[in-house]
């Protein structure tokens, strides 16, 4: 499975990390997505496949991150770039995934 797919299209992450990060070619426009591993790493892997460099601006550790993602894209629906791209600043991105993760409902396993 290639990379791109495990951080940006599983729905059965139980906890992870979702991220709002920037490239260097591209000043307005962030990717936000959701990973079960660390974001700064994804974002060195991801740096290596691309030209140019991702960087980190905020990350949440959570439960269920895709899912808090899928929130956060609805949010930003009417700015989508392409994709896990949106044109908005990285603060308006983060301010969004703080207040919508303090939402999303906290489930047990019990």
């Amino acid at each position: 499975m290639e990379i791109t797919e495990q951080h940006t299209n599983s729905d059965a992450v139980a906890y992870g990390n979702v991220y709002v990060m920037t490239h260097s070619f591209f000043s307005d426009v962030v990717r936000i997505g959701c990973t079960p591993t660390d974001p700064i790493e994804y974002a060195i892997t991801l740096s290596a496949k691309t030209l140019g460099d991702y960087t980190v601006v905020f990350s949440l550790q959570c439960k269920n991150p895709c899912k808090v993602k899928k929130q956060i894209r609805q949010y930003l629906n009417a700015k989508a770039y392409v994709n896990d791209f949106y044109q908005v600043p990285a603060d308006v991105a983060a301010g969004i995934l703080k207040r919508v993760a303090l939402r999303i409902p906290v489930f047990s396993a019990d």
